[in-house]
């Protein structure tokens, strides 16, 4: 019967022990719950309940706080004070009187790690250790964690250790050389990261949108890509786009779903993009800008001016103006040369390219823009063949990813031209769809061009499939490289065909984004 009893009390005491599996294997996706995933559900943040769902969701990672009370206690919680008690003048005792929000009691690190050992096999545990202005105090909490980790059996489960601490991060590097960490505040370049043996940096978004350079170097030096808090579609959009590792969340459903619905999804690749997080003209390294009287009898004069093309606020800016211009290639009145015999122009716009510069064949184009009202405008973001200069248009190709006109306030085109298919001819290929408050709303005007079809899309609903039909370059010139215009037009042969309404002056557009994705066997 004792034999029986220690049986019955050892297969007790086995039920009890979390379950747990020896080397776990970290989910396949970029998705951090920032402490945990608690929005959606409404939970407490830092709470085993919110880091339960990020383990059900099979997050990459649930990121949790922690700090340590007066009595040496490590506890998860974010801020320095805890319902009006500061933590490390208060003891657990006195902290975990006040429950959280679902009736949880506030976790102590260790309930914590075996509440995120137990029933999981694919979210790591990305433990943020919360420095402290206490002299001393940064090292003795840190060793406790460690030492808490290696007691608990959960070294494999502990996917990273970040701080704002590049002491505490250090500590951690010589203590555990094998452990992976990553720096929270920002304010180091990649190269001392890598020469100070930190796995990678996971910085604040607007610090990474400043230093873009910051995101190749890393990517060069083997740097592990983190960035918080990413909440937003167009933040979570930027992060997928430039392929970071991870993503730090409190929208971790949402990041899945953008996830899914990405370029990345369908193997396009980054390989080009202005994001306009700067000021001033727009990057010379990326953008030519076009000047004086250039095509379709338009009437505006386009300018390198700030007044015309500037970026601010994170957009590039395309203002145009009613105003006089002295046109610099005036001749005189008599010649044919509609560029040559007007001395002045009555409107200043511009035109940028991306001529010279960067050029691409095939791939996904994608422009997120707020478009300019009024009677008489004609913006476009269009692309010309490599080869215009040797052969001209329409031999060369012109692809319109997305033009409007504002005497069609709610519609917008995609169409090709080639020596086959052109307006001259009327038989250029295009088609329009209905565009909800264009003036108003971003939308985001897309092309997917391969070698055997192109698809005009509109906020991801194609509404243009052309075919390649595989017969001369005068039907299909799509077969080399094109360079990007984006231009807002005045008057011209179609802008202006139901006149100009000066009124509409000074008006702008807006463009978020210019990204270009290439698939890996095209590049």
């Amino acid at each position: 019967m004792r034999y029986i009893f220690f049986v019955l009390v050892s297969i007790v005491l086995m039920s009890c022990e979390p379950s747990k599996v020896e080397n776990i294997s970290f989910a396949d996706n970029k998705v951090i719950a920032h402490r945990g995933a608690w929005k959606t559900k409404n939970l407490p943040e830092n709470s085993i309940a919110s880091l339960k769902h990020a383990i059900n969701l099979n997050c990459a990672g649930s990121e949790f706080d922690v700090r340590m009370t007066l009595d040496k206690v490590l506890i998860v919680t974010h801020d320095a004070d805890y319902n009006g008690l500061n933590v490390e003048t208060s003891t657990y005792k006195e902290l975990s009187k006040s429950k959280l929000s679902n009736g949880e009691v506030l976790p102590t690190l260790r309930d914590y790690i075996i509440a995120g050992m137990t029933n999981n096999t694919s979210t790591g545990l990305v433990c943020e250790i919360k420095p402290s202005k206490t002299q001393g105090r940064n090292i003795e909490i840190t060793n406790k964690v460690l030492d808490l980790v290696k007691e608990l059996k959960a070294e494999s489960y502990i996917s990273y250790y970040i701080s704002f601490s590049y002491e505490i991060l250090k500590h951690i590097t010589t203590i555990n050389p094998n452990a992976k960490t990553l720096y929270l505040d920002g304010s180091k370049a990649p190269n001392v990261l890598k020469n100070d043996s930190i796995t990678g940096l996971d910085y604040l978004m607007f610090k990474l949108k400043k230093k873009p350079q910051w995101i190749k170097e890393a990517k060069d030096l083997g740097l592990i890509l983190n960035a918080w808090t990413a909440n937003s579609i167009d933040d979570i959009d930027w992060l997928i786009a430039n392929d970071f590792d991870y993503i730090t969340t409190n929208e971790p459903e949402l990041v899945f779903d953008r996830i899914k619905s990405s370029p990345t999804k369908e193997d396009y690749k980054l390989v080009w993009s202005d994001e306009f997080n700067y000021f001033g003209k727009p990057d010379s390294s990326k953008w030519h800008h076009e000047i004086g009287l250039i095509r379709n009898h338009e009437k505006q004069y386009y300018t390198d001016s700030l007044k015309n093309s500037r970026v601010e606020d994170g957009f590039l800016i395309l203002e145009t103006h009613k105003e006089k211009i002295k046109n610099a290639s005036y001749e005189n009145s008599d010649v044919k040369n509609w560029r040559k015999n007007q001395p002045f122009a009555n409107y200043t716009a511009a035109s940028l390219t991306t001529r010279d510069l960067a050029e691409w064949k095939y791939g996904r184009i994608d422009i997120r823009a707020k478009l300019p009202k009024g009677v008489g405008l004609w913006p476009a973001f269009w692309m010309l063949g490599a080869n215009y200069g040797e052969v001209g248009w329409p031999e060369c190709g012109e692809i319109d990813i997305m033009e409007h006109v504002g005497f069609s306030a709610d519609s917008i085109f995609g169409t090709i031209h080639t020596k086959s298919y052109n307006h001259m001819r009327g038989t250029q290929k295009g088609k329009n769809i209905f565009v909800e408050n264009p003036y108003d709303t971003f939308h985001t005007y897309t092309l997917i061009w391969t070698p055997d079809y192109m698809d005009f899309v509109l906020d991801e609903k194609v509404y243009n499939h052309i075919e390649n039909e595989h017969k001369t370059s005068h039907e299909w010139p799509f077969d080399q490289k094109f360079h990007l215009k984006i231009n807002v037009a005045v008057g011209g042969m179609l802008g202006g065909r139901k006149g100009i309404d000066d009124d509409a002056f000074p008006n702008k557009m807006m463009i978020d984004y210019v990204r270009v994705y290439q698939k890996e066997d095209k590049l």
